[in-house]
């Protein structure tokens, strides 16, 4: 037995603590008449970059952004069919990053009481330069587990070293042919997924980050 080509999977996951959450709020509001609908929506998005601003300086939220408000009208149908009188409506959405998850409760549990705002959801998220490294490491540790399982098949059937041959995001391997020795290693991209904490107080847990990484990966055992 000169050599053998072993085709193995590699994967791994680690769980990290949530670093930033992202707060998306919209105000929301309709009427008969133009202006009021339009004045109402002014002064809650007004408040609601007031009080995103005054986070920002204390340290609580890292950055926020607020959209300008839109207005549309239209003439809603009757169960019968018929038009009805024009409604008016009004629309802006708020976007803010809290490192600071105590204040992420209280903000969020203030503006869910008032009419006309809508908590659309919160996310847990990881800095950006942590979120890299991580990906990183993640990815190395289920190359080793690819290199690792290559390993131990070799020895099950007498075999001493394995040499990596081509490694790749999961369905990304090419199919075996004569030249797949010569094919260079390809780095894989881990992938992260973050779930919404949250109970009905409004009471907001941070949830922990998973980020894992699987990879294809060949080699020759001699």
């Amino acid at each position: 037995m000169s050599e053998v080509i072993i085709t193995v999977r590699g994967e791994h996951e680690n769980r990290i603590p949530a670093e930033v959450s992202v707060a998306r709020v919209s105000v929301r509001l309709d009427g008969p008449k133009r202006e009021p609908v339009l004045a109402d929506a002014s002064t809650l998005s007004e408040q609601l970059r007031e009080e995103l601003q005054a986070l920002q300086g204390t340290g609580a939220v890292t950055q926020w952004s607020s959209d300008r408000v839109s207005i549309w009208s239209d003439r809603p149908w009757s169960q019968d069919g018929k038009r009805l009188a024009l409604v008016h409506h009004a629309a802006v959405g708020a976007r803010a990053e809290f490192t600071d998850f105590a204040a992420l409760s209280e903000w969020v549990t203030r503006v869910s009481e008032r009419e006309g705002i809508t908590v659309d959801g919160v996310s847990w998220e990881l800095t950006p330069e942590t979120a890299k490294a991580t990906e990183r490491d993640v990815a190395s540790e289920a190359v080793q587990v690819a290199v690792d399982r290559a390993t131990a098949y070799a020895a099950a059937i007498g075999l001493t070293g394995v040499t990596a041959v081509e490694i790749a995001d999961v369905g990304l391997l090419s199919k075996p042919t004569p030249e797949s020795g010569q094919g260079s290693p390809k780095m894989m991209r881990a992938m992260m997924a973050s779930d919404m904490g949250g109970g009905p107080a409004l009471e907001f847990e941070p949830q922990p980050i998973v980020v894992s990484a699987a990879v294809e990966a060949r080699f020759v055992a001699r």
